[in-house]
């Protein structure tokens, strides 16, 4: 926030010119100032002076010392600057003089003394000072507080120039020192005595609000202005509230500030206080000191003189001497945060501030009398181009219209931070959000609303359609906000948020009697709609329909409601009477004409108009020729606006009938009657009348209903109404009044309205009683007449009853007459009469009452007969029933179809007729249509055909499916396919395609899918009845039919359905349907894309459809043939712009070209300059070898080219040979040189000469030279020389001598004409000669041989190094041998070893191994001499020189071959070296059968190293039936580092599938054998008597079990031992999967039968099933296994054991078994009352031993063997034995042997296994 410098309004004096005060209009288009000379200056928005008054004393003849009070000195009576400051003031004045005195600050006191004049009497405007200034809420007038005593309220008018005049005057007793004008008539001010005063400007009187001891200095108010603060001399802040908003804020003195607080501002967070200390204090709600800015250190800043807080409270300036500082409040932070102070050279002391009440700017006044204009805003920006906000403050926006200038103030109530501002609507209504609410406003009434509203992402949808009220939808809530309302008006929920589909009415126009009446309507659903009352927020209805509804809206009184629906009917509900009807059918266009309840509406070509919408049936109708677009009603009349093709056409309605339907709306009846008597009577009028008439009854307008009444035609209620009246004129004679409120006038018009008791009341209320009966009587009501009698003690009451009977007898009234008699006691009497009248029920419901009539039997066959008669069978049945003739009772009931009476009767007395009642009640039902009903009876009747054909008939599909599920599959068949069809219909295909595949009518399942278009469904289901082969012709000729109806979507899905994408594409291709096409290539097809793209390209192009054939040639990437397709078709622009678009980087340069050229001449240069491309076009041209077209454009516009293209055009015909041509060109092109080496090139010596001569002289010598070469070429040699001498060119003699070897004609050359040289040539003829033909590799070694023989053995040994021959080894063995030989014999030691080292790595590429170990020995390196031979794989003769030479090199020798026999794979010949390394070389290249071979003969240790490491590797591979017969052949050690893998074994043999059956038994024996050994082996081991072991333990315990169970399943007699088994492991489930081990406990036993126990179990492992698939035990359910050693914390395994398939069987068995009732769900017990396979006692806990076969308890009849805890139970023992003897089976001899080994021996037998 920052404050910037507009302008100044005032500028500053010379000396003292003090701004006494200043104030802003509410309305921010005046602001005011008060002058030192007490002047009031009035400035418009701008800053324009626009007005002027002076203020007037309160006395002018009254001198400055009656003026000044208690104020202290003369002059300046009240100023609280003399008082509570001290010289403060006068040394600022001091200053001011002094600056115009030039003294200085030094001097200017001297300057400025305290003369006498300054305290003499003064008069008129010179006895008083204004100490404040205020303007009232509605900116027409100002207050100014004086010091003479007195407060002058002026009237200023609301325009510049009204005369000004003083409107109200407050004398006061003492000095006025600050004033405020907070709230309408409403002044406040302080006294220099003290007190704070309120003025009431509408009475004219002031009173004290609150008294204090010391000088009011200040006084401000809270932002509402309905809190004022005062601030005090002696540092007192008090505070009093008018009304404190609910806030509970406490009032009176509030804190006690340091200094007199002068500057003093509240706030809308904190009160601010600051004064002479230098410092700034910011205060709480309650006094308490929550910041304080403390500048009394700052030498540069001087007292703190006043405070204005901004008008939204979130900023607060304070003005010292030549500083203003600003305070924003900081919301997130909940603090101050002081901004950059604005300091103004030269401003002097601040001495008033005015805040601009929309915050933006303020003005600051000054101790000279400058008065400065400062803009105040946190940020500005433009929004649209159309609207400029400023923020002001975090919770307040200025939005102005930057083309009117209108501005209006966007301000949070909360001070909430604003946080975005949008102005939408036609740029009339503003949304603005901040974190807690959203405020709406409509800019053209300036109405805002500030609404709670929490963060939904900015997703709502704003409507503004109604200019009352502002629309939101979000997330389905229909939120209704009115303009100028802080409040929600209503919320509601829908899900169709469409203008058109909400209607909203608010005060439009009020009904009579209802204050406010706001009312909403929407829709529920999309056929029902919903009215609310916003006002007191009840639902007043609900509109149900029977079709789409489309179109609604409410009058605008809100109690009728227009709809369409989809039908295009329009439907009128009226709110009051909740009755819906349809008023027009075709409607097309429909609305309420404004201001009135009339409703027009088009139907087809007529023009409906409504004018009495109370009768809708009155319709007014015009044909029309064309459609309604609009209805305008103004200036008195109402048009409907028709467009008739191109005219537009107006049709006026009668505005007489709308003004009718308007006063009847207003009430008044009067008018409405004026204007029906000018009416001819029709039907229109006719329902005018009625209505008229209603409401005038209902407002007690006799005379204008009797009218109304008279023109109906109504003679009766005329003439009652007559009557009526006469009564009324007579009691308004007497009573005064207009009489309607005489008792006989209400009581006749209660009549009126047939409310005869409201006309009882009212005669009786009055004494009437005898009018009250006599009205009664005539109307024939004699009950109620004889009631009135009875209440009020008539006397002639009994002559009444026998008058009332006699009547009734003479007109045959008999029935009446017998209620009569019944009410008097005579029940005979009574009965008689009713048969009479002819009515036997009567009669028989008094004698069923009566018991004195049952006994009488003369009586009873009477009304039974009658009864009979009249055939009321079941009141004839309820008689003989009670009299205890049930035989005829039955009879009658089932006469009278009285069913349910006739079954309870059967239940009792005929128990045998029951279920043949139930049938014909069923039947019955059935013909009264009541099939429903019928369904139950029929299956109480055992009826299941009838009840599944009544169930369909009443259309209870589901009852029926229920009752069908419990058929035969053959009767159910024929009903599931007319369900089915049913389901079909509704397109709830899944339940409709399991329906007919109950009904095996799978084929229609899939003639319904298909007639459905579902062919993904279809296909599905067809794959599962039908050949691939069927599917496919189904769906392709399905295809074929919708390519003929042109569905070719539909068609495309088919053919892709049965993988023919092909025929698909074939099909668009065939219609041309191109898109489609390629979208189903790149789908299928994507290799053939471009090539696709390409063919449709050219074929389009054949067409001439060439937009389309560009999108597929640029598609398959083919830009080129684009440009060629509008090439050819001259196309040329396109063609440009397909080039640059997508051809390569000089493409379109290209197409220039080529359009250039096809237009030729000066249009090619100008399309070219267009361009820009005319120079390239050039190039082009010439580097295309269009030469003429290039000369053309040169010629044209450049033809600084001709050169080059000359050139460019002889290059040209010089490779076409033709040379003359081309000389001509070069000359042209100012080459002439080109033109001689042309022809020196091609040998014409004689035109090259030519053309040299003529054109280029210095190119003769190039003639001559070029001769020369030839001739030299030819061996011409003096020819040569001649020509070279010509053209004085001898080095090129003496070198082309040179080359040829002709040494002695090069030194003659060289000598006669360049002697210089001789002497280097001569060298260099000596350095030739010496090489003797030395060039090539037999060159080096003769130089080499004769460097030998010459004894210069280095360059020999140079030499020999030098020869490079590859094709020649044995020549490169012998000179590398050589060179090394001659530097070991001849040369020093290091050169020796340098050359050594040379030429022996190239023996060793060489594969001359040995000799470059041989060199390396001669020189003694050894190391080398080693790793040479190691690289020739001379192991042998590496190792002796090794051990021979330098034995610490052998383990280095030894190394390098085993690594060497490693990476050759050479693992046999490693054996010898490093059997482990050989090992695990073995086991890496996964030989594990040579691997396990080697180990064996090492070691125990280190075969089950490696026997441990291969079966990880089975186990990891899946096979661990094969890693178990590892341990089964190689034994099972007791190492701990195995224990995983033994473990791992038995999990996976456990979970694996397939195991229980007897054919698993090896597998099984083999992990019973392999733990049996480990056991053994831990016994013996560190391992005994741990954990570890008695792990083991229990797995082989289980392994036994599952071994000895797989072997008594391949034997028919241990059966029950397998099933016992299989139960015993269920105890074990912590290491087994529990839900493997629970299906096959279960299915054990029930293969046994045990049918309990395989129910508990299967039941068990279906919860544990659902408990897999939902991660958790939660729901698993152990009360089966309380008291069982049955685990109940067992880990649930992570996937299913079970198949689907299995689980699915055991779900239907559980099912099935469920319903049996003889099956108990309870486990079998043993004589410990225990479960019987339990090894725990449940009452006592003792633990039995289990059985080594079964695994059930030994109780008694045991066999013990020899190694302790090892028992059988003996009859399963002897049962075993027997099995083994009779069944031979080899598995059970096993078990029996491992038994013998297991339990220490097997008990003496009789038994032997063969």
């Amino acid at each position: 926030m920052q404050l910037r410098h507009v302008r100044t309004l005032m500028a500053p004096q010379e000396g003292l010119a003090r701004v006494r005060c200043m104030s802003w209009s509410a309305n921010s288009a005046r602001f005011a100032v008060c002058t030192a000379e007490q002047v009031v200056l009035l400035y418009d928005e701008q800053g324009e002076q626009r007005d002027k008054f002076s203020t007037k004393p309160a006395d002018p003849k009254v001198s400055g010392e009656r003026g000044r009070g208690t104020g202290g000195q003369a002059g300046w009576a009240g100023d609280p600057g003399r008082v509570g400051r001290g010289l403060g003031a006068w040394k600022d004045r001091a200053k001011v003089q002094g600056r115009r005195a030039g003294t200085g600050w030094g001097s200017g006191r001297a300057a400025f003394p305290c003369s006498h004049s300054e305290i003499t009497p003064q008069y008129g405007r010179k006895s008083y000072v204004v100490k404040g200034m205020a303007f009232s809420p509605d900116s027409t007038k100002i207050a100014v507080g004086q010091t003479d005593n007195i407060v002058y309220v002026y009237r200023i008018g609301e325009e510049w120039g009204d005369k000004k005049v003083i409107c109200n005057k407050f004398i006061q007793t003492s000095t006025v020192t600050c004033l405020l004008w907070p709230a309408e008539n409403v002044i406040v001010f302080g006294l220099a005595e003290g007190k704070v005063r309120l003025a009431n400007t509408k009475n004219n009187k002031s009173s004290t609000i609150y008294r204090t001891d010391s000088y009011v200095v200040s006084l401000t108010s809270n932002v509402s202005g309905k809190g004022i603060l005062s601030g005090h001399a002696d540092g007192t802040i008090v505070r009093f509230f008018f009304d404190d908003e609910g806030s509970g804020e406490s009032q009176g003195k509030l804190v006690v500030h340091p200094c007199p607080p002068y500057a003093l501002a509240w706030a809308s967070n904190s009160i601010v206080a600051a004064g002479c200390d230098k410092k700034i204090v910011a205060y709480g709600k309650e006094g308490n000191v929550i910041q304080t800015f403390d500048y009394s250190q700052d030498s540069s800043e001087k007292e703190f003189t006043v405070a204005a807080a901004s008008p939204g409270g979130q900023s607060v300036v304070v003005g010292s001497y030549d500083r203003l500082r600003v305070l924003n409040w900081s919301p997130r932070r909940g603090a101050w945060e002081e901004g950059k102070p604005k300091e103004i050279t030269h401003l002097y002391t601040i001495t008033a501030l005015a805040w601009k009440r929309d915050g933006s700017q303020i003005c600051v006044g000054t101790l000279c009398g400058g008065v400065e204009q400062f803009d105040y805003c946190l940020c500005r920006s433009v929004y649209k181009n159309k609207f400029e906000m400023t923020y002001v403050g975090p919770s307040q926006v200025i939005v102005k219209n930057l083309s009117t200038g209108a501005q209006v103030v966007l301000k949070s109530q909360y001070g909430y931070e604003i946080d975005e501002v949008k102005i939408l609507g036609k740029d009339r209504y503003l949304v603005a959000r901040t974190s807690d609410t959203l405020l709406l406003g409509d800019i053209s009434t300036d109405k805002f609303s500030e609404v709670a509203w929490q963060g939904s992402g900015g997703n709502e949808k704003f409507f503004f359609d109604n200019e009352n009220v502002c629309i939101i939808f979000n997330a389905g809530e229909l939120t209704l906000v009115e303009y100028g309302s802080n409040d929600i008006l209503g919320s509601v929920r829908t899900e169709f948020m469409n203008p058109h589909l909400v209607s909203v009415r608010i005060n439009e126009r009020r009904k009579r009697g209802m204050e406010e009446n706001k009312r909403l309507a929407y829709l529920i659903d999309i056929k029902t709609i919903a009215t609310v009352d916003l006002v007191s927020g009840y639902n007043t209805g609900t509109v149900s329909h029977d079709s789409k509804i489309d179109w609604l809206e409410l009058n605008e009184t809100g109690h009728k409601l227009l709809f369409r629906d989809k039908k295009m009917r329009l439907q009128l509900y009226n709110m009051e009477s909740g009755t819906k009807k349809t008023i027009v059918n075709y409607c097309s266009y429909v609305q309420w004409v404004p201001g009135s309840n009339v409703v027009v509406a088009q139907n087809r070509n007529s023009l409906c108009v409504w004018y009495n919408i109370d009768a809708p049936e009155q319709v007014t109708m015009f044909p029309l020729k064309g459609d309604i677009v609009d209805l305008k009603r103004s200036d008195g009349k109402t048009e409907v606006i028709v467009s008739e093709g191109v005219n537009t056409v107006s049709y006026t309605l009668d505005e007489g009938f709308i003004e009718f339907g308007t006063a009847i709306d207003d009430g008044d009846c009067h008018r409405a009657a004026e204007f029906l008597e000018t009416q001819e009577m029709s039907d229109e009028t006719e329902a005018m009348w009625k209505t008229l008439s209603r409401l005038a009854l209902e407002s007690r307008q006799l005379r204008i209903a009797e009218r109304c009444f008279a023109a109906l035609g109504n003679v009766a209620r005329v003439r009652f109404l007559r009557e009526t009246n006469a009564i009324a004129d007579q009691a308004a004679q007497e009573h005064g009044g207009d009489g309607t409120d005489h008792y006989l006038v209400r009581a006749r018009l209660a009549m009126l309205d047939k409310n005869f008791k409201l006309a009882e009341m009212i005669f009786l209320e009055q004494n009437a009683t005898e009018e009250a009966m006599n009205m009664y009587q005539e109307l024939h009501m004699w009950d109620e007449c004889i009631a009135v009698a009875e209440a009020k003690g008539h006397p002639m009451l009994d002559k009444l009853r026998r008058d009332y009977y006699q009547w009734l007898l003479d007109t045959q009234q008999e029935a009446k007459a017998g209620e009569v008699q019944e009410e008097q006691g005579d029940y005979l009497a009574a009965t008689s009469l009713y048969l009479q009248a002819g009515l036997p029920a009567k009669a028989a419901q008094l004698a069923m009452r009566q018991d004195e009539l049952l006994t009488n039997g003369d009586v009873i066959n009477r009304v039974c007969t009658a009864l009979v008669q009249g055939e009321l069978y079941e009141q004839a049945g309820d008689l003989f029933e009670k009299t205890g003739n049930t035989q005829k009772a039955l009879e009658c009931y089932c006469k009278g179809s009285a069913f349910l009476k006739a079954v309870e009767l059967a239940r009792l007395a005929f128990p045998a007729e029951v279920v043949a009642l139930e049938e014909s009640w069923g039947d019955h039902l059935v013909q009264q249509k009541q099939l429903d009903a019928a369904i139950n009876h029929y299956i109480e009747a055992r009826c299941s055909v009838k009840a599944i054909e009544a169930a369909l008939g009443a259309r209870q599909w589901k009852k029926a499916i229920c009752i069908l599920d419990l058929q035969d599959k053959q009767t159910a068949a024929k009903y599931y396919l007319k369900i089915a069809q049913h389901y079909a219909a509704l397109q709830e295909y899944q339940v409709a395609e399991e329906l007919y595949i109950k009904g095996d009518r799978t084929k229609d399942a899939v003639d319904m899918y298909t007639q459905a278009g579902l062919w993904e469904q279809a296909h599905k289901l067809a794959v599962k009845c039908m050949s691939q082969e069927e599917v496919s012709v189904l769906y392709i000729t399905q295809a074929q039919e919708m390519e003929k109806e042109g569905k070719y979507k539909e068609a495309e899905r088919l053919y892709i359905t049965v993988n023919e994408p092909d025929l698909a594409i074939t099909m668009y291709k065939k219609c041309k349907m191109y898109d489609e096409m390629v979208s189903l290539v790149a789908k299928y097809h994507k290799d053939i894309l471009s090539n696709t793209h390409l063919h449709l390209g050219k074929e389009l192009e054949a067409e001439g459809r060439l937009q389309e054939a560009e999108y597929h040639y640029l598609e398959a990437k083919d830009w080129k043939a684009t440009v060629n397709m509008y090439r050819v078709n001259d196309m040329w622009e396109e063609a440009y712009r397909v080039a640059k678009a997508h051809g390569e980087a000089d493409a379109y340069k290209h197409v220039a070209y080529m359009w250039a050229k096809s237009l030729g001449g000066e249009a090619a240069v100008r399309l070219l300059s267009k361009f820009g491309l005319l120079e390239m076009a050039i190039d082009h041209a010439v580097d295309s070898r269009v030469f003429e077209f290039a000369f053309e454009l040169a010629r044209l516009s450049m033809k600084q080219k001709m050169p080059e293209i000359h050139l460019k055009y002889a290059m040209y015909l010089e490779d076409e040979g033709k040379f003359e041509e081309a000389a001509a060109e070069f000359v042209k092109a100012g080459k002439p040189k080109e033109a001689v080496l042309m022809f020196l090139y091609n040998q014409n010596w004689d035109a090259a000469q030519r053309v040299a001569e003529a054109h280029d002289p210095d190119s003769v010598a190039y003639v001559l030279v070029g001769q020369a070469r030839v001739a030299f070429e030819q061996r011409e040699f003096q020819k040569a020389e001649a020509f070279l001498l010509r053209a004085q060119r001898p080095e090129l003699a003496i070198k082309y001598y040179k080359e040829s070897g002709m040494w002695s004609e090069a030194l003659r050359i060289c000598k006669e004409y360049v002697p210089r040289q001789l002497e280097e040539l001569q060298e260099e003829c000596g350095r030739e000669a010496a090489k003797k033909g030395s060039r090539g590799t037999e060159g080096l070694l003769e130089q080499a041989r004769e460097w030998e023989q010459a004894g210069e053995y280095a360059r020999a040994v140079d030499c020999y190094l030098k020869v490079r021959d590859p094709s020649n080894s044995v020549l490169m063995e012998k000179c590398l041998l050589k060179a090394a030989e001659l530097a070991i014999k001849f040369l020093g030691q290091s050169q020796s070893v340098e050359v050594t080292r040379t030429v022996a790595p190239q023996l060793v590429a060489m594969k001359k191994c040995s000799a470059a170990a041989e060199l390396y020995l001669n020189l003694d390196l050894i190391q080398e001499a080693i790793d040479a031979l190691i690289e020739g794989e001379e192991w042998s003769k590496a190792k002796r020189i090794a051990k021979e030479l330098d034995p610490r090199s052998e383990e280095y020798v030894d190394q390098r071959y085993k690594e060497y026999l490693k990476n050759q794979g050479k693992v046999d010949s490693l054996v010898g070296v490093d059997v482990m390394a050989a090992l695990d070389l073995y086991a890496e290249q996964e030989q594990w059968e040579k691997c396990l071979e080697v180990a064996a003969k090492q070691n125990y240790k280190v075969l089950h190293k490696y026997v441990a490491l291969y079966a990880t590797h089975l186990i990891r591979e899946g096979s661990w039936d094969k890693a178990l017969n590892l341990y089964v052949h190689h034994g099972a050690p007791a190492n701990p580092q195995n224990f995983n893998i033994y473990k791992r074994l038995f999990v996976e043999m456990v979970s694996a599938s397939g195991m229980n059956c007897a054919e698993a038994y090896s597998s099984w024996a083999n992990l019973r054998n392999v733990l049996f050994h480990l056991c053994e082996n831990l016994v013996k081991s560190s391992e005994a008597n741990t954990p570890a072991q008695e792990e083991f333990e229990t797995m082989l315990l289980i392994s036994h079990y599952y071994a000895t169970r797989a072997a008594a399943q391949g034997v028919k007699q241990l059966d029950t031992v397998a099933a016992k088994l299989s139960i015993s492991l269920l105890r074990h489930t912590k290491l087994l999967p529990a839900d493997k081990a629970f299906y096959e406990a279960g299915m054990a036993a029930k293969a046994v039968s045990w049918e309990n126990m395989a129910f508990i179990f299967l039941n068990y492992f279906l919860d544990l099933s659902d408990a897999i698939e939902e991660g958790n035990v939660d729901s698993l359910d152990h009360s089966d296994f309380q008291g069982t050693d049955i685990p109940f914390e067992v880990p649930l395994p992570a996937q299913q054991h079970v198949p689907e398939e299995k689980r699915e069987e055991v779900r239907d068995w559980v099912l099935t078994m469920s319903l049996d009732q003889r099956l108990e769900q309870v486990l079998p017990r043993d004589e410990r009352d225990t479960y019987e396979a339990s090894l725990v006692a449940a009452s006592t806990g003792v633990r039995s031993l289990p059985c080594v076969l079964t695994g059930y308890p030994v109780l008694r009849n045991k066999i013990e063997f020899e190694r302790p805890g090892r028992e059988a139970n003996k009859d399963t023992w002897n049962k075993f034995l027997m099995a083994v003897k009779t069944s031979h089976s080899p598995a059970c001899q096993d078990v029996l042997k491992f038994l013998g080994q297991w339990c220490g021996g097997l008990p003496s037998t009789s038994f032997s296994f063969q």
